[in-house]
């Protein structure tokens, strides 16, 4: 007996697989927002033990709204840091959203009257999500969802955070000033794969360390970016010059044909063959 026939909505003639169903999106997308959207409360607690008021925590949530950047932010500025070099972390941490905007501008073809909006919910988890769906529809869902709920998650328990940060104490006390970075870097330890990045990544924290103690507050992460160029350029020299044969482009033979390959000889007719 045949086996039965596959069903024809499951089947893709081009061999891809099959988007996924819109609750499994949306699932997903309101698992990473309320995962990461309770770290608010941890950046509530950190800012407000940084010296910064409760309308100051909450609008650097509402209109920065980009978690590393916000903990960088205060957490130079608590240790004593001036403000252009909090700022200057703070910004440099925040220009990955610009790359992944590029990314996700291709992809969701949202119209031009909502990019704006969507432009602030362009952050590291609401573009994970969206990239690893499988279709436009399915990335424009879990992009929305996971935006939406991890922007008013986090900024609901930033202001809880810092109204309670009085009755805490001392967040270190607590540990909660490690919550922010724990949570960054839990995000970015799966994407370090190749040998490359781990050695740019290993680099850093050599670099960030090594200058924490010689340096103001908000510096050591700006030291810490030049891992990457000093990697990559140390892969190019290990790799030496060029080769040879490199550099000098040879035109390609052309292939004779049978009657380009005979002799002269064999290519005479009867009436020029000497006799």
């Amino acid at each position: 007996m045949s086996s039965a026939p596959q069903n024809p909505a499951r089947q893709d003639p081009h061999g891809r697989q099959p988007p996924a169903p819109r609750p499994a999106v949306v699932r997903d997308a309101l698992g990473v927002g309320i995962a990461v959207g309770l770290s608010g409360f941890a950046f509530g607690v950190t800012s407000a033990g940084a010296g910064l008021s409760l309308a100051q925590t909450c609008a650097l949530s509402l209109l920065v709204f980009t978690g590393a950047s916000q903990f960088a932010l205060v957490g130079a500025l608590g240790a004593g840091g001036s403000p252009f070099a909090a700022a200057a972390g703070a910004f440099f941490l925040g220009t990955r959203n610009a790359f992944y905007g590029l990314k996700l501008s291709h992809l969701l073809k949202l119209p031009a009257a909502v990019r704006p909006l969507a432009a602030q919910w362009v952050i590291d988890e609401s573009s994970a999500v969206a990239l690893a769906q499988r279709d436009r529809a399915s990335a424009r869902l879990g992009f929305t969802v996971t935006g939406a709920s991890l922007y008013v998650l986090w900024n609901l328990t930033t202001l809880l955070g810092a109204v309670g940060a009085s009755a805490l104490g001392d967040p270190n006390a607590w540990g909660l000033d490690a919550a922010g970075p724990a949570v960054f870097l839990a995000l970015l330890a799966p994407m370090v794969r190749s040998r490359t990045e781990r050695a740019a990544a290993a680099l850093a924290v050599l670099l960030a360390l090594g200058s924490l103690p010689l340096l103001p507050a908000g510096v050591p992460v700006l030291v810490a970016a030049l891992a990457a160029p000093i990697v990559l350029a140390a892969g190019r020299l290990a790799e030496g010059g060029p080769r040879p044969g490199r550099g000098r482009t040879q035109a390609p033979q052309r292939t004779r044909t049978p009657e380009e390959a005979r002799t002269p000889e064999e290519t005479r007719t009867p009436e020029e063959t000497p006799r």
